[in-house]
């Protein structure tokens, strides 16, 4: 006897069923389009970095003392050979003062004493010329000549004390100098270290202590931040570069690389690091940037606009991406990456504009071929 047909389709209608009632539910996924841009190779700092003066002077006077005059006081604008601090230096002072008087002696004497060398050397002419005539003696001749000669010595050595006195003045003055402090250069009184009538002392050989006054000028600032040693090699001065000031967070400033330290730095328990000077290319307006603040840099090595791109969390491993394809499961696929920076990375092969590429990429329960559901991530587009 025949089967009818629909006891025939029975165990096919049943296994169809049985598949669609435990079927798996497509698995939810953050992704990001594929999509064109610009991709920058950036060098950026290993620790943060410091915004400081061209020009900074940490002060200290030569010599010790009471502070006598202190004109100045902290924030204070001062201009170049301004006086910033003075010790009391009377004794000094009368010091150079008696230099001084003894130095006008001196060349009173040396006037005196040299006078005159002139009319006795005219005599002595004198006498040349009459003893040739027989109108004179060799004996007179001998005198005059023996006269010169000592006026000519005797103006020597008074010229010579004159050379004594003077520089008794200049070594009056330079010590008088050590007892004042003069400003090398115009800038900001940052720090004082000292009240009036107190005492200060120079720092011994090889000991470090605060600078009694702390000049810098904020006419002219850079930023300079350590960069591993591992990326020193790529960077060269004339670089583009930007600085982040942590102030003015999300603002960068332009600048360029204006120098690379000749040398590693070596610090104990930390990356080894080159110290990397970014100058601004033009100090911004209305906005007050202060020495000391928090920076950090990014240096463009290199750029490519209009490049197919990924954002860089997308990559696992650095070579593959796991993409949603068109039947809505996941594909793992390799890739050929370019330039790459910590937010978006060159796609030279493998993908097309416009593809899904997977975000979640920490996510364990990912398994290629499984169906998903592609959940766009808004800022990943931009």
């Amino acid at each position: 006897m025949k089967k009818p047909l629909w006891l025939l389709l029975l165990p096919a209608l049943l296994a169809g069923a049985y598949f669609h009632l435990n079927k798996p539910e497509p698995v939810t996924v953050t992704t990001a389009t594929v999509s064109t841009g610009r991709v920058e190779d950036i060098v950026t700092n290993t620790r943060a970095g410091t915004l400081k003066a061209c020009r900074r002077a940490r002060l200290s006077l030569a010599t010790g003392g009471q502070i006598a005059s202190l004109p100045v006081r902290k924030g204070e604008r001062v201009e170049k050979g301004r006086l910033l601090v003075e010790l009391w230096n009377r004794d000094r002072r009368a010091s150079l003062a008696l230099a001084r008087a003894r130095e006008k002696v001196a060349h009173a004497r040396a006037r005196e004493q040299c006078a005159p060398v002139v009319a006795a050397y005219r005599e002595l002419v004198r006498l040349q010329r009459l003893v040739k005539g027989k109108a004179a003696s060799r004996r007179q001749l001998d005198q005059a000549r023996a006269e010169a000669d000592s006026r000519q010595a005797a103006c020597e050595a008074a010229q010579a004390e004159l050379r004594v006195a003077q520089a008794r003045v200049e070594a009056a003055e330079a010590a008088l100098e050590q007892t004042r402090l003069l400003a090398p250069f115009a800038g900001i009184v940052a720090e004082i270290n000292g009240e009036l009538n107190e005492y200060v002392t120079p720092s011994p050989v090889g000991v470090a202590t605060l600078p009694v006054i702390d000049l810098l000028d904020p006419g002219c600032l850079y930023a300079s931040a350590p960069i591993d040693e591992v990326e020193a090699p790529r960077l060269e001065t004339g670089l583009p570069a930007r600085i982040h000031i942590d102030a003015f967070s999300g603002r960068p400033f332009p600048g360029h690389v204006r120098r690379i330290a000749p040398y590693v730095q070596e610090r104990e328990k930390q990356a080894r690091t080159v110290e990397v000077e970014v100058d601004f290319d033009t100090l911004p307006e209305k906005v007050t940037l202060l020495p000391g603040y928090t920076t950090d840099v990014e240096i463009l090595v290199a750029a490519h606009d209009a490049a197919l791109r990924i954002p860089t969390e997308a990559l696992v491993d650095g070579r593959h991406v796991l993409v949603v394809n068109g039947n809505g499961r996941l594909e793992r696929r390799r890739v050929r990456t370019g330039l790459s920076n910590w937010e978006w990375t060159e796609v030279l092969d493998g993908l097309a504009a416009g593809e899904q590429v997977v975000l979640d990429v920490e996510r364990r329960d990912l398994v290629p071929g499984m169906p998903v559901r592609a959940r766009p991530r808004e800022d990943a587009a931009r």
